[in-house]
């Protein structure tokens, strides 16, 4: 079993706030985590147990004053009528870590549930495992490129699998314990399916769903670029209404994930629409059908899969982040672009580029200058990733420096 950074944030919100939920996709190991706190004196239950469900939806008041002492409600998207109740409960008692939730699907998207707990509440995100996870390492990357000084990263010789292995096992725990691409595979085909299914269906009570499958499909097609809502509903045949309120529901059971656009007040002329990820690099790849081969020869899925996989690495990292920063992505009008952009509360300006190629030249910097000169004091640095060895300084504030230094652990 690998350890979750979030752990930590985990405990630290259960020491201080009545009610904290865990929420993230199915199967990412929210589960586990949250009976690892069990341990600490809680009391688990789960609303996937049919008799447990059924009381809480019959009697949500009586279910909640039934509990006693500090408890773990597993699957809680499933009674969102539970939260008036456990806002009672802890407007009477708001003892700190009195109730650890679990939820598959993001009911804080919900208006409604998310102000009846304001104040009460803390949210930690659980996304599938960081590579530092399954390394065994503390990956502190976005807190280091902050820092005065940034280490000179290197390729780690040990465990090193290589990249593309990496992007296509992903980081659900089980998949990317599978060696047999087709058992991975199998597994892939098996969660999206219940996924939509299920999760979806649950959330927003629509029983014909057929089109679904097809749009997170093309979805993946389109990871790492600019959402364009016209363009899709157009390829599958669906009204954009229909394919707005879709991607809604994607993102609300964590499959899905728009990235904003960078702004500033110094700069009109610059591309406002998100760019699209899909949660899980692993998944995306089944999902256009790109195999290790596939991607060694098809520099444009290539270049697609690892961008999607970088972003998701720095969106893990955030929730174990000192900084927490914001994640963006940056283009011009003129198409200068940064494929990701860090800004934390202070406003400082972090830019990365993701390479696939193992050389770096001063040209590949374009978009990442642009930045810095719209930033002003502002822009810490700029980082272009890539599939080489080395840290190569190019001038005091952009750099290129190996992949790996997401996970490295230095």
């Amino acid at each position: 079993m690998h350890a979750r950074h979030a752990q930590v944030p985990l405990a630290k919100a259960l020491s201080d706030t009545p009610v904290v939920l865990l929420h993230g996709a199915r199967q990412v190991g929210k589960t586990t985590l949250a009976k690892s706190m069990a341990g600490r004196g809680r009391t688990y239950a789960t609303l996937d147990d049919g008799s447990i469900l059924s009381a809480a939806l019959g009697d949500p008041q009586g279910f909640i004053d039934a509990l006693v002492g500090a408890v773990t409600l597993d699957e809680v998207q499933r009674a969102p009528e539970l939260f008036r109740s456990i806002k009672a409960s802890v407007d009477r008692d708001r003892r700190p870590g009195r109730f650890l939730l679990t939820g598959s699907a993001n009911v804080m998207m919900l208006p409604r549930l998310s102000e009846s707990l304001a104040g009460r509440i803390e949210t930690v995100l659980l996304w599938p495992l960081s590579q530092g996870e399954i390394e065994g390492t503390l990956d502190r990357f976005i807190d280091r490129v902050f820092d005065r000084t940034v280490p000179g990263w290197s390729v780690q010789s040990r465990r090193a699998l290589p990249l593309i292995e990496r992007i296509i096992r992903g980081g659900f725990p089980e998949p990317s314990a599978r060696s047999d691409p087709e058992r991975r595979d199998a597994w892939f085909s098996a969660y999206a399916d219940t996924t939509l299914r299920r999760e979806v269906r649950e959330l927003s009570g629509i029983e014909a769903l057929t089109e679904l499958p097809r749009l997170l499909a093309a979805l993946s097609t389109r990871a790492g670029t600019l959402l364009n809502v016209t363009d899709i509903a157009r390829s599958l045949g669906m009204a954009q209404s229909t394919t707005r309120r879709y991607i809604t529901l994607l993102e609300a059971v964590f499959l899905v994930v728009l990235i904003p656009a960078w702004s500033t007040n110094r700069a009109k002329r610059l591309a406002k629409s998100p760019k699209v990820l899909v949660a899980d690099s692993g998944l995306a790849c089944h999902l256009i059908g790109a195999d290790a081969t596939r991607l060694e020869r098809d520099g444009s899925a290539r270049g697609a899969m690892l961008e999607n996989f970088v972003a998701m690495e720095l969106l893990k990292q955030r929730e174990w982040s000192r900084l927490r920063p914001n994640l963006h992505h940056f283009r011009t009008a003129a198409g200068a672009e940064v494929d990701l952009v860090l800004e934390d509360r202070a406003g400082r300006i972090v830019g990365i580029e993701v390479k696939a190629a193992k050389n770096v030249v001063s040209d590949d910097f374009r978009g990442l200058r642009e930045l810095r000169e719209l930033a002003g004091d502002r822009f810490v640095r700029g980082i272009i990733l890539h599939d080489g060895r080395e840290t190569v300084r190019f001038d005091p504030s952009l750099l290129s420096a190996p992949l790996s230094a997401l996970w490295s652990g230095e």
